[in-house]
């Protein structure tokens, strides 16, 4: 995959994830073993109790790991994923920091932050990725 190296190149290749970046996912930052999104919360994005629906907290989370995985062009895929919610959204946006905790030749382990933009911590996210040949 030929990616790019800035940021605008980055944001461009990832467009094609669709699913995440249509249910408003935006990469903020990229560095290696790091990358940070956000997502600006709309009602599309609530479940009946009015709340942000847990489906779009993990595809934040999911979307920020590919990215930290993938930007340097090396395909990553995840093989499993855990999710933890940990409180509700206060704010009216959810900024999700996915942190390489350790990569091996073939498989990579990611911790995924996900809060809002007033620090509310909303899910940890585990993310266990291999390496593709």
């Amino acid at each position: 995959m030929n990616i790019g190296n800035t940021l605008e190149e980055i944001q461009n290749f990832f467009q094609n994830d669709r699913f995440a970046t249509e249910n408003g996912a935006v990469i903020e930052a990229v560095e290696d073993g790091m990358a940070r999104c956000s997502m600006k919360l709309t009602p599309h994005h609530m479940n009946a109790a009015g709340n942000v629906m847990g489906g779009a907290i993990f595809t934040l989370a999911d979307f920020t790991a590919a990215v930290a995985t993938n930007w340097q062009g090396t395909l990553h895929v995840s093989r499993t994923s855990q999710i933890t919610f940990l409180g509700t959204a206060k704010g009216g946006q959810l900024i999700a920091t996915a942190r390489r905790v350790k990569e091996g030749h073939r498989t990579s382990y990611y911790l995924v932050e996900v809060t809002d933009e007033l620090g509310t911590q909303i899910a940890h996210v585990t993310s266990d990725g291999f390496t593709m040949p």
